[in-house]
Protein backbone atom coordinates (compact mmCIF):
# COMPACT_ATOMS: atom_id res chain seq x y z
CA UNK A 1 0.00 0.00 0.00
CA UNK A 2 1.37 3.41 -0.95
CA UNK A 3 2.23 5.97 1.69
CA UNK A 4 -0.24 8.35 0.05
CA UNK A 5 -3.11 5.93 0.68
CA UNK A 6 -2.06 5.15 4.24
CA UNK A 7 -1.88 8.91 4.88
CA UNK A 8 -5.47 9.25 3.67
CA UNK A 9 -6.94 6.13 5.27
CA UNK A 10 -5.56 6.23 8.81
CA UNK A 11 -8.06 3.88 10.44
CA UNK A 12 -6.21 0.56 10.29
CA UNK A 13 -9.34 -1.56 10.66
CA UNK A 14 -10.67 -0.10 7.41
CA UNK A 15 -7.66 -0.78 5.22
CA UNK A 16 -9.03 -4.19 4.24
CA UNK A 17 -12.12 -2.51 2.75
CA UNK A 18 -10.17 -0.64 0.08
CA UNK A 19 -11.29 -1.96 -3.30
CA UNK A 20 -11.86 -0.93 -6.89
CA UNK A 21 -14.83 1.18 -7.94
CA UNK A 22 -16.05 -1.81 -9.98
CA UNK A 23 -16.23 -3.93 -6.84
CA UNK A 24 -17.67 -1.14 -4.69
CA UNK A 25 -20.55 -0.37 -7.06
CA UNK A 26 -21.89 -3.90 -6.51
CA UNK A 27 -23.21 -2.74 -3.16
CA UNK A 28 -25.77 -0.65 -5.09
CA UNK A 29 -28.85 -2.66 -6.04
CA UNK A 30 -32.09 -2.19 -7.93
CA UNK A 31 -34.64 0.08 -6.20
CA UNK A 32 -32.06 1.37 -3.71
CA UNK A 33 -32.23 4.85 -2.27
CA UNK A 34 -28.72 6.19 -2.82
CA UNK A 35 -27.50 9.29 -0.99
CA UNK A 36 -24.44 11.05 -2.40
CA UNK A 37 -22.23 13.92 -1.29
CA UNK A 38 -21.91 17.02 -3.41
CA UNK A 39 -23.28 20.54 -3.65
CA UNK A 40 -22.83 22.28 -6.99
CA UNK A 41 -20.17 20.38 -8.96
CA UNK A 42 -18.00 20.10 -5.84
CA UNK A 43 -17.22 17.22 -3.50
CA UNK A 44 -19.39 14.65 -5.31
CA UNK A 45 -18.49 10.96 -5.93
CA UNK A 46 -17.21 10.20 -9.41
CA UNK A 47 -15.54 6.80 -9.67
CA UNK A 48 -18.36 4.67 -8.22
CA UNK A 49 -21.23 6.06 -10.37
CA UNK A 50 -19.12 5.73 -13.53
CA UNK A 51 -18.24 2.15 -12.56
CA UNK A 52 -21.93 1.43 -11.98
CA UNK A 53 -22.78 2.63 -15.49
CA UNK A 54 -19.98 0.49 -16.93
CA UNK A 55 -21.23 -2.54 -15.00
CA UNK A 56 -24.72 -2.17 -16.47
CA UNK A 57 -23.29 -1.74 -19.94
CA UNK A 58 -21.25 -4.93 -19.62
CA UNK A 59 -23.89 -7.10 -17.95
CA UNK A 60 -27.02 -5.77 -19.63
CA UNK A 61 -28.81 -5.71 -16.30
CA UNK A 62 -31.30 -2.97 -15.49
CA UNK A 63 -31.18 -0.92 -12.32
CA UNK A 64 -33.35 1.90 -11.05
CA UNK A 65 -32.50 4.06 -8.05
CA UNK A 66 -33.61 7.15 -6.17
CA UNK A 67 -30.71 9.61 -5.89
CA UNK A 68 -30.54 12.19 -3.11
CA UNK A 69 -27.70 14.73 -2.96
CA UNK A 70 -27.04 18.13 -1.43
CA UNK A 71 -27.76 20.05 -4.61
CA UNK A 72 -26.47 19.85 -8.19
CA UNK A 73 -23.56 17.51 -8.85
CA UNK A 74 -21.23 16.76 -11.73
CA UNK A 75 -21.53 15.01 -15.06
CA UNK A 76 -20.09 11.77 -13.66
CA UNK A 77 -23.10 11.42 -11.36
CA UNK A 78 -26.23 13.12 -12.71
CA UNK A 79 -25.23 12.99 -16.36
CA UNK A 80 -23.93 9.43 -16.53
CA UNK A 81 -26.74 7.92 -14.44
CA UNK A 82 -29.42 9.78 -16.42
CA UNK A 83 -28.13 8.57 -19.78
CA UNK A 84 -27.76 5.02 -18.44
CA UNK A 85 -31.43 5.00 -17.42
CA UNK A 86 -30.52 4.44 -13.77
CA UNK A 87 -32.38 7.37 -12.23
CA UNK A 88 -35.96 6.68 -11.20
CA UNK A 89 -36.26 9.68 -8.88
CA UNK A 90 -34.00 12.68 -8.22
CA UNK A 91 -33.94 14.84 -5.06
CA UNK A 92 -33.57 17.89 -4.46
CA UNK A 93 -31.79 20.01 -7.14
CA UNK A 94 -29.97 19.49 -10.44
CA UNK A 95 -28.41 21.46 -13.27
CA UNK A 96 -27.47 18.65 -15.68
CA UNK A 97 -28.82 18.72 -19.24
CA UNK A 98 -29.39 14.96 -19.49
CA UNK A 99 -31.12 14.89 -16.12
CA UNK A 100 -33.27 17.89 -17.02
CA UNK A 101 -34.38 16.26 -20.28
CA UNK A 102 -35.30 13.08 -18.41
CA UNK A 103 -37.32 15.06 -15.86
CA UNK A 104 -39.24 17.03 -18.49
CA UNK A 105 -39.93 13.89 -20.55
CA UNK A 106 -41.31 12.20 -17.43
CA UNK A 107 -38.67 9.44 -17.36
CA UNK A 108 -37.17 10.77 -14.10
CA UNK A 109 -39.39 11.80 -11.23
CA UNK A 110 -38.15 14.93 -9.48
CA UNK A 111 -38.72 16.25 -5.96
CA UNK A 112 -37.75 19.94 -5.90
CA UNK A 113 -37.29 20.49 -2.16
CA UNK A 114 -36.00 23.39 -0.10
CA UNK A 115 -32.32 22.66 0.44
CA UNK A 116 -32.41 23.51 4.14
CA UNK A 117 -35.01 20.80 4.74
CA UNK A 118 -33.53 17.82 2.88
CA UNK A 119 -31.39 16.50 5.74
CA UNK A 120 -34.27 16.72 8.20
CA UNK A 121 -36.64 15.05 5.75
CA UNK A 122 -34.08 12.30 5.27
CA UNK A 123 -33.74 11.72 9.02
CA UNK A 124 -37.53 11.49 9.35
CA UNK A 125 -37.80 8.99 6.52
CA UNK A 126 -39.75 11.15 4.08
CA UNK A 127 -37.71 9.83 1.13
CA UNK A 128 -37.20 6.32 2.49
CA UNK A 129 -34.09 5.37 4.42
CA UNK A 130 -30.92 5.53 2.28
CA UNK A 131 -29.69 2.03 1.45
CA UNK A 132 -26.25 3.28 0.44
CA UNK A 133 -24.40 6.56 0.96
CA UNK A 134 -21.54 7.36 -1.44
CA UNK A 135 -19.45 10.14 0.04
CA UNK A 136 -16.29 11.87 -1.23
CA UNK A 137 -13.66 12.61 1.41
CA UNK A 138 -10.04 13.67 1.65
CA UNK A 139 -9.26 11.51 4.67
CA UNK A 140 -10.51 8.99 7.22
CA UNK A 141 -8.97 9.63 10.63
CA UNK A 142 -7.48 7.05 12.99
CA UNK A 143 -10.81 6.62 14.77
CA UNK A 144 -12.93 6.52 11.61
CA UNK A 145 -13.98 10.16 11.34
CA UNK A 146 -14.62 11.49 7.82
CA UNK A 147 -12.97 14.68 6.55
CA UNK A 148 -15.09 15.99 3.61
CA UNK A 149 -13.65 17.57 0.50
CA UNK A 150 -14.91 20.70 -1.28
CA UNK A 151 -18.49 20.52 -0.05
CA UNK A 152 -20.38 19.34 3.01
CA UNK A 153 -23.98 19.36 1.77
CA UNK A 154 -26.02 16.65 3.49
CA UNK A 155 -23.11 14.25 4.07
CA UNK A 156 -23.39 14.20 7.90
CA UNK A 157 -27.01 13.01 7.77
CA UNK A 158 -26.40 10.62 4.87
CA UNK A 159 -23.55 8.94 6.76
CA UNK A 160 -25.70 8.58 9.84
CA UNK A 161 -28.85 7.31 8.14
CA UNK A 162 -27.52 5.02 5.42
CA UNK A 163 -27.48 1.26 5.97
CA UNK A 164 -24.16 0.97 4.11
CA UNK A 165 -21.47 3.53 3.27
CA UNK A 166 -19.01 3.78 0.39
CA UNK A 167 -16.24 6.35 0.81
CA UNK A 168 -14.40 7.76 -2.20
CA UNK A 169 -11.02 9.01 -1.01
CA UNK A 170 -10.07 11.60 -3.59
CA UNK A 171 -6.31 12.22 -3.73
CA UNK A 172 -6.81 15.16 -6.11
CA UNK A 173 -8.41 17.02 -3.21
CA UNK A 174 -5.72 18.46 -0.89
CA UNK A 175 -5.32 17.31 2.68
CA UNK A 176 -5.01 20.99 3.57
CA UNK A 177 -8.83 21.15 3.45
CA UNK A 178 -8.59 19.59 6.91
CA UNK A 179 -9.83 22.21 9.37
CA UNK A 180 -12.00 24.22 6.98
CA UNK A 181 -15.23 22.39 7.86
CA UNK A 182 -17.59 23.06 10.76
CA UNK A 183 -19.90 20.09 11.23
CA UNK A 184 -22.99 20.66 13.37
CA UNK A 185 -26.19 18.63 13.05
CA UNK A 186 -29.24 20.14 14.79
CA UNK A 187 -31.60 18.03 16.86
CA UNK A 188 -35.01 17.25 15.43
CA UNK A 189 -38.34 18.20 17.03
CA UNK A 190 -39.37 17.94 19.81
CA UNK A 191 -35.78 18.28 20.99
CA UNK A 192 -34.80 21.26 18.83
CA UNK A 193 -32.32 23.72 20.34
CA UNK A 194 -31.17 27.19 19.19
CA UNK A 195 -28.34 27.13 16.65
CA UNK A 196 -25.61 29.23 18.33
CA UNK A 197 -24.40 31.20 15.30
CA UNK A 198 -24.35 34.94 15.94
CA UNK A 199 -21.98 35.96 13.15
CA UNK A 200 -20.89 34.26 9.90
CA UNK A 201 -17.42 33.48 11.30
CA UNK A 202 -18.67 31.52 14.32
CA UNK A 203 -17.60 27.89 14.58
CA UNK A 204 -20.01 25.69 16.52
CA UNK A 205 -19.15 22.11 15.58
CA UNK A 206 -16.34 19.73 14.71
CA UNK A 207 -13.93 19.58 11.77
CA UNK A 208 -14.95 15.99 10.96
CA UNK A 209 -18.11 13.96 10.32
CA UNK A 210 -18.94 11.07 12.61
CA UNK A 211 -19.47 7.73 10.93
CA UNK A 212 -19.84 4.23 12.33
CA UNK A 213 -16.82 2.38 10.82
CA UNK A 214 -18.83 -0.84 10.77
CA UNK A 215 -21.16 0.66 8.15
CA UNK A 216 -18.31 1.40 5.74
CA UNK A 217 -18.46 -1.48 3.25
CA UNK A 218 -16.03 -0.09 0.68
CA UNK A 219 -13.33 2.53 0.27
CA UNK A 220 -12.39 3.58 -3.25
CA UNK A 221 -9.24 5.60 -3.87
CA UNK A 222 -9.54 7.92 -6.85
CA UNK A 223 -7.82 10.99 -8.24
CA UNK A 224 -10.70 12.26 -10.38
CA UNK A 225 -10.95 16.03 -9.82
CA UNK A 226 -14.08 18.11 -9.46
CA UNK A 227 -15.20 19.43 -12.83
CA UNK A 228 -16.58 22.87 -12.03
CA UNK A 229 -18.14 24.98 -14.74
CA UNK A 230 -16.45 27.95 -16.31
CA UNK A 231 -18.17 31.18 -15.38
CA UNK A 232 -20.21 32.95 -18.03
CA UNK A 233 -18.65 36.39 -18.30
CA UNK A 234 -20.67 39.42 -17.32
CA UNK A 235 -22.01 41.84 -19.89
CA UNK A 236 -23.54 45.30 -20.10
CA UNK A 237 -26.84 44.04 -18.68
CA UNK A 238 -25.30 42.37 -15.63
CA UNK A 239 -23.07 45.39 -15.00
CA UNK A 240 -26.10 47.69 -14.99
CA UNK A 241 -27.97 45.34 -12.64
CA UNK A 242 -24.96 45.34 -10.31
CA UNK A 243 -24.83 49.13 -10.37
CA UNK A 244 -28.52 49.35 -9.43
CA UNK A 245 -28.02 46.96 -6.48
CA UNK A 246 -24.92 48.75 -5.15
CA UNK A 247 -26.61 52.15 -5.45
CA UNK A 248 -29.62 50.82 -3.56
CA UNK A 249 -27.45 49.42 -0.74
CA UNK A 250 -25.57 52.72 -0.47
CA UNK A 251 -28.91 54.52 -0.20
CA UNK A 252 -30.05 52.16 2.58
CA UNK A 253 -26.85 52.96 4.50
CA UNK A 254 -27.27 56.71 4.03
CA UNK A 255 -30.77 56.70 5.50
CA UNK A 256 -29.76 54.45 8.39
CA UNK A 257 -31.51 51.20 7.46
CA UNK A 258 -28.22 49.31 7.03
CA UNK A 259 -24.90 49.59 8.87
CA UNK A 260 -21.85 50.90 7.01
CA UNK A 261 -20.49 47.39 6.49
CA UNK A 262 -23.95 46.15 5.45
CA UNK A 263 -25.37 42.90 6.84
CA UNK A 264 -24.18 39.40 5.90
CA UNK A 265 -24.49 38.86 2.16
CA UNK A 266 -26.01 35.88 0.38
CA UNK A 267 -25.68 35.43 -3.34
CA UNK A 268 -26.89 32.91 -5.86
CA UNK A 269 -24.58 31.48 -8.53
CA UNK A 270 -24.12 32.80 -12.06
CA UNK A 271 -22.99 35.78 -14.08
CA UNK A 272 -25.49 38.21 -12.53
CA UNK A 273 -24.49 37.20 -9.00
CA UNK A 274 -20.80 37.48 -9.82
CA UNK A 275 -21.33 40.89 -11.39
CA UNK A 276 -23.10 42.14 -8.25
CA UNK A 277 -20.31 40.89 -6.01
CA UNK A 278 -17.78 42.48 -8.36
CA UNK A 279 -19.72 45.72 -7.99
CA UNK A 280 -19.36 45.42 -4.21
CA UNK A 281 -15.64 44.83 -4.69
CA UNK A 282 -15.39 48.16 -6.49
CA UNK A 283 -17.66 49.94 -3.99
CA UNK A 284 -16.74 51.81 -0.82
CA UNK A 285 -18.06 49.05 1.45
CA UNK A 286 -15.54 47.49 3.85
CA UNK A 287 -15.49 44.84 6.60
CA UNK A 288 -18.36 42.88 5.07
CA UNK A 289 -19.31 39.27 5.84
CA UNK A 290 -20.80 36.51 3.71
CA UNK A 291 -23.33 33.86 4.75
CA UNK A 292 -24.49 31.83 1.80
CA UNK A 293 -24.60 28.40 0.15
CA UNK A 294 -21.54 28.65 -2.08
CA UNK A 295 -18.19 30.37 -2.26
CA UNK A 296 -17.71 31.55 -5.83
CA UNK A 297 -14.88 33.36 -7.60
CA UNK A 298 -16.06 36.84 -6.72
CA UNK A 299 -16.14 35.94 -3.01
CA UNK A 300 -12.45 35.09 -3.18
CA UNK A 301 -11.87 38.44 -4.89
CA UNK A 302 -13.56 40.16 -1.96
CA UNK A 303 -11.50 38.13 0.54
CA UNK A 304 -8.28 38.91 -1.32
CA UNK A 305 -9.08 42.62 -1.28
CA UNK A 306 -9.81 42.55 2.45
CA UNK A 307 -13.42 43.57 1.78
CA UNK A 308 -14.87 40.46 3.43
CA UNK A 309 -13.74 39.33 6.86
CA UNK A 310 -15.45 35.92 6.97
CA UNK A 311 -17.28 33.74 4.46
CA UNK A 312 -19.57 30.86 5.41
CA UNK A 313 -21.10 28.36 2.96
CA UNK A 314 -21.55 24.67 2.32
CA UNK A 315 -19.64 24.39 -0.96
CA UNK A 316 -16.84 25.82 -3.07
CA UNK A 317 -18.35 26.65 -6.48
CA UNK A 318 -15.21 27.99 -8.16
CA UNK A 319 -14.22 28.11 -11.81
CA UNK A 320 -11.46 25.65 -12.81
CA UNK A 321 -8.81 28.38 -12.93
CA UNK A 322 -9.78 29.85 -9.60
CA UNK A 323 -10.05 26.44 -7.93
CA UNK A 324 -6.42 25.76 -8.83
CA UNK A 325 -5.36 29.06 -7.27
CA UNK A 326 -7.50 28.33 -4.21
CA UNK A 327 -5.70 25.03 -3.64
CA UNK A 328 -2.32 26.75 -3.78
CA UNK A 329 -3.40 29.38 -1.25
CA UNK A 330 -5.49 27.15 0.99
CA UNK A 331 -3.55 28.04 4.12
CA UNK A 332 -4.46 31.71 3.61
CA UNK A 333 -8.17 30.95 3.23
CA UNK A 334 -8.64 28.30 5.93
CA UNK A 335 -9.26 30.79 8.76
CA UNK A 336 -11.57 32.97 6.65
CA UNK A 337 -13.80 30.34 5.00
CA UNK A 338 -16.10 27.92 6.82
CA UNK A 339 -17.88 25.03 5.11
CA UNK A 340 -20.98 23.81 6.99
CA UNK A 341 -23.79 21.29 6.43
CA UNK A 342 -26.39 22.84 4.15
CA UNK A 343 -29.11 22.58 6.80
CA UNK A 344 -27.00 25.11 8.73
CA UNK A 345 -25.79 27.29 5.84
CA UNK A 346 -29.40 27.58 4.68
CA UNK A 347 -31.16 27.44 8.05
CA UNK A 348 -34.06 29.93 8.40
CA UNK A 349 -33.28 30.57 12.07
CA UNK A 350 -29.71 31.63 11.34
CA UNK A 351 -30.62 33.61 8.23
CA UNK A 352 -33.17 35.63 10.18
CA UNK A 353 -30.94 36.13 13.22
CA UNK A 354 -28.06 37.43 11.12
CA UNK A 355 -30.30 39.68 9.01
CA UNK A 356 -28.98 38.36 5.72
CA UNK A 357 -29.23 40.37 2.50
CA UNK A 358 -30.39 37.76 -0.03
CA UNK A 359 -29.59 38.35 -3.71
CA UNK A 360 -30.85 35.76 -6.20
CA UNK A 361 -31.79 35.52 -9.86
CA UNK A 362 -35.21 35.03 -11.42
CA UNK A 363 -36.40 33.44 -14.64
CA UNK A 364 -39.40 35.77 -14.70
CA UNK A 365 -41.25 38.18 -12.41
CA UNK A 366 -44.78 39.52 -12.60
CA UNK A 367 -46.20 42.98 -12.12
CA UNK A 368 -47.30 42.18 -8.56
CA UNK A 369 -43.90 40.95 -7.36
CA UNK A 370 -44.20 37.17 -7.66
CA UNK A 371 -41.07 35.40 -8.91
CA UNK A 372 -40.50 32.23 -10.91
CA UNK A 373 -37.00 30.81 -10.51
CA UNK A 374 -37.43 27.19 -11.60
CA UNK A 375 -39.74 26.64 -14.59
CA UNK A 376 -39.96 27.74 -18.21
CA UNK A 377 -43.43 28.18 -19.69
CA UNK A 378 -44.96 27.03 -16.41
CA UNK A 379 -44.33 23.33 -17.06
CA UNK A 380 -40.68 22.60 -17.86
CA UNK A 381 -38.16 22.36 -15.05
CA UNK A 382 -34.94 24.29 -15.48
CA UNK A 383 -32.91 23.48 -12.34
CA UNK A 384 -35.08 23.87 -9.25
CA UNK A 385 -35.73 26.32 -6.45
CA UNK A 386 -32.37 25.56 -4.84
CA UNK A 387 -31.64 27.58 -1.74
CA UNK A 388 -33.30 30.77 -2.93
CA UNK A 389 -36.48 29.93 -1.01
CA UNK A 390 -34.57 29.34 2.22
CA UNK A 391 -33.02 32.78 1.99
CA UNK A 392 -35.81 34.81 0.40
CA UNK A 393 -38.40 33.85 3.01
CA UNK A 394 -36.19 34.72 5.96
CA UNK A 395 -33.83 37.49 4.84
CA UNK A 396 -33.74 41.06 6.15
CA UNK A 397 -33.73 42.12 2.50
CA UNK A 398 -34.78 39.91 -0.41
CA UNK A 399 -33.59 41.02 -3.84
CA UNK A 400 -34.35 39.21 -7.11
CA UNK A 401 -32.54 40.11 -10.31
CA UNK A 402 -32.97 39.29 -14.00
CA UNK A 403 -32.44 40.84 -17.42
CA UNK A 404 -35.63 42.53 -18.58
CA UNK A 405 -35.79 40.33 -21.70
CA UNK A 406 -34.62 36.91 -22.83
CA UNK A 407 -34.03 35.14 -26.14
CA UNK A 408 -32.54 38.21 -27.76
CA UNK A 409 -35.42 40.43 -26.72
CA UNK A 410 -38.17 38.08 -27.94
CA UNK A 411 -39.40 37.40 -24.40
CA UNK A 412 -40.22 39.82 -21.61
CA UNK A 413 -39.18 38.55 -18.21
CA UNK A 414 -41.69 40.97 -16.66
CA UNK A 415 -45.17 39.52 -17.24
CA UNK A 416 -48.71 40.06 -15.91
CA UNK A 417 -48.63 36.73 -14.03
CA UNK A 418 -45.68 34.38 -13.70
CA UNK A 419 -46.22 30.97 -15.24
CA UNK A 420 -44.98 29.28 -12.05
CA UNK A 421 -44.64 30.79 -8.56
CA UNK A 422 -41.59 29.97 -6.41
CA UNK A 423 -41.42 33.21 -4.41
CA UNK A 424 -44.62 35.03 -3.64
CA UNK A 425 -45.16 38.77 -3.41
CA UNK A 426 -45.12 38.39 0.40
CA UNK A 427 -41.36 37.74 0.55
CA UNK A 428 -40.01 39.76 -2.39
CA UNK A 429 -38.75 43.19 -1.34
CA UNK A 430 -36.81 44.41 -4.37
CA UNK A 431 -36.80 43.55 -8.08
CA UNK A 432 -33.96 44.60 -10.37
CA UNK A 433 -33.33 44.49 -14.11
CA UNK A 434 -30.88 46.45 -16.22
CA UNK A 435 -33.74 48.95 -16.70
CA UNK A 436 -33.95 49.86 -13.03
CA UNK A 437 -34.87 48.86 -9.49
CA UNK A 438 -38.33 48.52 -7.94
CA UNK A 439 -38.49 48.82 -4.15
CA UNK A 440 -41.74 47.05 -3.26
CA UNK A 441 -41.64 47.40 0.51
CA UNK A 442 -44.87 48.79 1.91
CA UNK A 443 -46.64 48.89 -1.46
CA UNK A 444 -50.08 47.46 -2.19
CA UNK A 445 -50.53 45.31 -5.33
CA UNK A 446 -51.77 48.17 -7.51
CA UNK A 447 -48.84 50.33 -6.43
CA UNK A 448 -46.37 47.51 -7.06
CA UNK A 449 -47.65 46.96 -10.58
CA UNK A 450 -47.03 50.56 -11.60
CA UNK A 451 -43.52 50.63 -10.11
CA UNK A 452 -42.45 47.29 -11.61
CA UNK A 453 -43.72 48.18 -15.09
CA UNK A 454 -42.04 51.59 -15.11
CA UNK A 455 -38.79 50.59 -13.37
CA UNK A 456 -38.09 47.00 -14.47
CA UNK A 457 -39.86 46.22 -17.74
CA UNK A 458 -38.08 46.74 -21.05
CA UNK A 459 -39.39 49.79 -22.99
CA UNK A 460 -40.54 47.52 -25.83
CA UNK A 461 -42.96 45.76 -23.47
CA UNK A 462 -44.12 48.60 -21.24
CA UNK A 463 -47.03 49.71 -23.47
CA UNK A 464 -48.54 46.22 -23.50
CA UNK A 465 -48.06 45.83 -19.74
CA UNK A 466 -49.59 49.25 -19.06
CA UNK A 467 -52.54 48.39 -21.27
CA UNK A 468 -53.06 45.06 -19.51
CA UNK A 469 -52.90 46.61 -16.06
CA UNK A 470 -55.23 49.48 -17.00
CA UNK A 471 -57.88 47.07 -18.30
CA UNK A 472 -57.43 44.66 -15.37
CA UNK A 473 -57.67 47.51 -12.87
CA UNK A 474 -60.96 48.64 -14.38
CA UNK A 475 -62.46 45.26 -13.50
CA UNK A 476 -61.68 45.75 -9.82
CA UNK A 477 -60.15 43.41 -7.30
CA UNK A 478 -57.32 43.60 -4.80
CA UNK A 479 -54.88 42.08 -7.29
CA UNK A 480 -56.43 42.94 -10.66
CA UNK A 481 -56.11 40.28 -13.36
CA UNK A 482 -57.75 39.27 -16.60
CA UNK A 483 -57.33 35.54 -16.20
CA UNK A 484 -58.44 34.70 -19.73
CA UNK A 485 -55.49 36.77 -20.98
CA UNK A 486 -52.62 36.05 -18.61
CA UNK A 487 -51.96 32.59 -19.98
CA UNK A 488 -51.88 33.84 -23.55
CA UNK A 489 -49.32 36.55 -22.72
CA UNK A 490 -46.39 34.15 -22.98
CA UNK A 491 -47.36 32.89 -26.42
CA UNK A 492 -48.23 36.38 -27.65
CA UNK A 493 -44.80 37.63 -26.73
CA UNK A 494 -42.64 34.76 -27.90
CA UNK A 495 -42.90 32.28 -25.02
CA UNK A 496 -44.20 29.27 -26.93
Amino acid sequence: MSSAVSERVRCKSLLSRIMSASDACRFINDRDVVAASGFTPAGYPKAVPLALCERLKETGETLSITLITGASVGEELDGALSRAGVLFKRIPYQTNTSCRVGINEGRILYVDDHLSQVAGHCRRGFYGRPDVAVIEAVMITEDGKIIPSTSVGNSPTFLREARAVIIEINTSQPLDLYGMHDIYVPKDPPHTEPIPIRSPGDRIGTIFIDCDPEKIVAIVVTDMPDKPRELTPGNEQTTRIASEVVDFLEHEVRIGRLPKNLLPLQSGVGNIANSVLKGLLESRFENMTFYSEVIQDSVLDLLDAGKIEAASATSLSLSPTRLEVFYKRLNEYRDKIILRPQEISNHPEVIRRLGVIAMNTAIEMDIYGNVNSSHTFGTHMMNGIGGSGDFSRNAYLTIFMAPSTAKGGAISTVVPMVSHVDHTEHEVHVLVTEQGLADLRGLAPRERAKVIIEKCAHPDYRPALRDYFRRAESRGGHTPHILEEVFSWHSRFGQT
